[in-house]
């Protein structure tokens, strides 16, 4: 018997890579994808009755109010009282429709601003997140804590996933509230088309792991099938992997042909959390052997999505 799998967040950058995973691997089970013009989560009547129309068996929630650093300092109210409000009741209508596994979707953010390296799943609380991106943590922390309560309560089998830094094609390619991949890859398109400095906001000397979208979406597929712990997993890259946002600037511009020198570094800008170094050793207890999709071949591959897509592209 197939099982029904309500994904929110469809059609966002880890929904739609999913949607390209299991299209190509033939995956038999229905997958439905939700968007934000189908249903609004933050009320629970039209959640509810979403619910009601598809009767899901697991439901993998993604959806979410997010964006890079600059949105989560000017608006730290509402990314924490969306996400809230989507999370919980999300998690009350898995309860009420007796869904076998709910899994939700964490974010590197959640980790403590002062800590050691790596980080790893059992850190998230151990001290307050960076102060920049703080209404947007506590928001996912939450989720942590209470897929804890609901298994203890009532027995559901809530978990989390937390993926590092995400990039690839259908990602929010905005100039101001995107991620730094996207946002840089727009910056380039636009320094190259018109000539202009390729400007980088912040020094370029934060460290991050970056995660090819469809990555990601294989890894939650497994996940959905093969982990039943109400604890959080990473799913990372290697530590050994991590990269300044420098070097990241300077392969985004040698697929668009910039030269360094037209490379400037706006240093009145913040640089937000210095590292957040995590650790996928749990992860590799399940796939020990899991090949990643090299950072260059990933980021050339969605440089030319976005400049093949820039009409239609979310920006």
């Amino acid at each position: 018997m197939k099982n029904t799998i309500l994904v929110t967040g469809g059609y966002g950058l880890i929904g739609t890579g999913i949607q390209k995973y299991i299209e190509k691997n033939k995956n038999e089970d229905n997958f439905i994808f939700l968007s934000s013009n189908d249903c609004d989560l933050r009320n629970i009547n039209d959640t509810r009755k979403i619910f009601n129309l598809y009767k899901p068996n697991y439901v993998i929630h993604l959806a979410a109010k997010v964006g890079g650093l600059y949105l989560n300092m000017r608006c730290p109210v509402e990314l924490y009282r969306d996400n809230i409000i989507m999370n919980d009741n999300i998690m009350e209508l898995c309860k009420e429709f007796k869904v076998k596994k709910l899994i939700s979707c964490l974010s590197t953010c959640v980790f403590p601003d002062k800590t050691t390296y790596p980080i790893d799943e059992t850190m998230i609380h151990s001290s307050p997140p960076h102060l920049s991106n703080e209404g947007y943590s506590y928001a996912k922390r939450m989720i942590d804590v209470m897929n804890r309560a609901y298994n203890r309560q009532y027995g559901c089998n809530f978990t989390s996933i937390i993926p590092t830094n995400v990039y690839g094609e259908n990602d929010n390619f905005n100039l101001d509230d995107a991620h730094v991949i996207p946002s840089l890859i727009h910056k380039a398109y636009i320094s190259k088309k018109y000539n202009k400095d390729f400007v980088v906001s912040g020094s370029g000397t934060p460290l991050r792991q970056f995660i090819f979208n469809e990555d990601l979406a294989e890894l939650t597929v497994y996940i959905l099938y093969n982990y039943n712990s109400s604890e959080p997993i990473i799913l990372s890259v290697d530590e050994d992997d991590e990269i300044s946002i420098k070097d990241i600037s300077f392969m985004i511009a040698e697929y668009f042909n910039i030269e360094k020198s037209r490379i400037i570094f706006d240093t009145s800008k913040s640089d937000g959390q210095f590292k957040k170094t995590a650790s996928n050793k749990k992860l590799r207890t399940f796939l020990p052997n899991y090949k990643f999709k090299t950072l260059k071949n990933g980021i050339d591959y969605t440089c030319k999505w976005f400049e093949d897509n820039y009409e239609i592209c979310r920006k």
